[in-house]
């Protein structure tokens, strides 16, 4: 369900990252897009401007004061078809004012995770490459659902990369 897979959680000089009491904490991999305003362009989800973002690879992102960057978790999840997760970003991160947002694994979704990394403080913030980012928690349903996200072909089921919005 999850490669690689860290069957206990890593902790020694690192943000944490591998499986914890109830869930499993994802890393995340040294690939960014960070959000820029240059172009002036207008976000909107229905008509995104890829040009809104520096892509930035490296073991330490930069998030500008207020604003925010898109990454991927370095572990591919399969979820099964009655599962469904809801993730948290993680203690360390929210106590520095960097929330990390990512929506709910539907059943039978699986990708590599895009994360939305925002940073709510006037500063900027790190962000650690290949070190814990969020918390995956896992819910196991009593009976499958009607129609899974891959029944629905979900738009961004298999995703690879850090993935932008699509319509």
């Amino acid at each position: 369900m999850i490669e690689p897979f860290e069957s206990s959680q890593v902790r020694s000089g690192v943000i944490s990252y591998g499986v914890s009491s109830y869930g499993y904490d994802m890393r995340v991999a040294p690939e960014f897009r960070i959000f820029t305003n240059v172009l002036n362009s207008i976000v909107d989800p229905k008509n995104f401007d890829p040009k809104s973002f520096v892509e930035f690879e490296g073991d330490v992102c930069i998030v500008p004061p207020n604003s925010f960057a898109l990454a991927r978790s370095i572990e591919y999840f399969r979820i099964p078809r009655d599962v469904v997760t809801i993730t948290v970003g993680k203690s360390t991160y929210a106590r520095c004012g960097i929330i990390t947002n990512v929506t709910p694994f539907e059943p039978e979704w699986e990708g590599f995770v895009t994360l939305e990394i925002s940073n709510t403080t006037p500063l900027p913030a790190k962000i650690y490459a290949n070190e814990g980012i969020a918390q995956v928690l896992f819910f196991k349903g009593e009976e499958e659902p009607e129609v899974s996200y891959k029944d629905k072909k979900g738009k961004y089921q298999g995703q690879q990369g850090v993935t932008l919005p699509r319509l």
